[in-house]
């Protein structure tokens, strides 16, 4: 009994945790300490905040990988929802290990804008892009993010003679086009974007850079 129940704690996952970009949320787990055997599969549950039943989640069901996703299953997003997962090696099962408990709405990473460049002589035009949720409206088409917050784009101009470091904040609003005037001809400006959430006070990773000669 004891070598079970050493082998029990061994295998149980460790740091269960959500990831969440736009919404699309997984559940990702780590192995146990016990040195990960072919045989090892998890088994993955999720509830919503008070509920008192557990949901299997079928798809992840003695699965040898390490992360679920969940993002159908947390699609109610205002909503608290929790995770766990349990291992079995060997016939034996660990106890379930459970994640802190994840509010889509308040905990997801918002992603950059897509960022077109048209550029003119000495102007750049810019067309900016919410970035879009898994979740689709009755036509079909994604759900932009911009349904489900107050969006501010940042907009940033790098000029290539000068250091890469050196992003010069250009613009900062909710226009989808926005025109950059005063530039100089023949030299090369990248553009970058960022999305920044007022509400939550948090700002995406940059998007791709966008490099424009004039």
């Amino acid at each position: 009994v004891l070598e079970n129940r050493d082998l029990q704690d061994s295998i149980k996952p460790q740091k269960v945790e959500f990831h969440s970009l736009n919404f699309n949320s997984t559940l990702h787990w780590q192995p146990g300490r016990a040195r990960e055997t072919r045989d090892t599969v998890y088994f993955v549950q999720y509830k919503v905040y008070g509920q008192s039943t557990w949901q299997n989640k079928d798809d992840c069901w003695g699965i040898q990988s390490h992360v679920c996703d969940l993002t159908n299953e947390t699609s109610d997003i205002r909503e608290p929802y929790y995770g766990r997962v349990k291992a079995m090696s060997a016939g034996v099962y660990s106890d379930w290990s459970l994640s802190c408990r994840f509010t889509p709405w308040r905990e997801t990473m918002i992603g950059p804008p897509m960022v077109t460049v048209v550029h003119s002589n000495k102007s750049i035009i810019l067309k900016l892009q919410a970035p879009r949720s898994p979740y689709k409206r009755k036509r079909g088409s994604k759900i932009p993010m911009t349904n489900y917050y107050d969006l501010l784009y940042q907009v940033f101009i790098i000029n290539n003679l000068l250091d890469e470091q050196h992003r010069v904040l250009v613009y900062k609003g909710k226009d989808k086009v926005i025109k950059i005037e005063d530039l100089r001809p023949g030299v090369s400006y990248c553009v970058v974007a960022k999305t920044y959430v007022p509400m939550l006070d948090r700002s995406s990773a940059y998007s791709s850079r966008q490099c424009t000669v004039l």
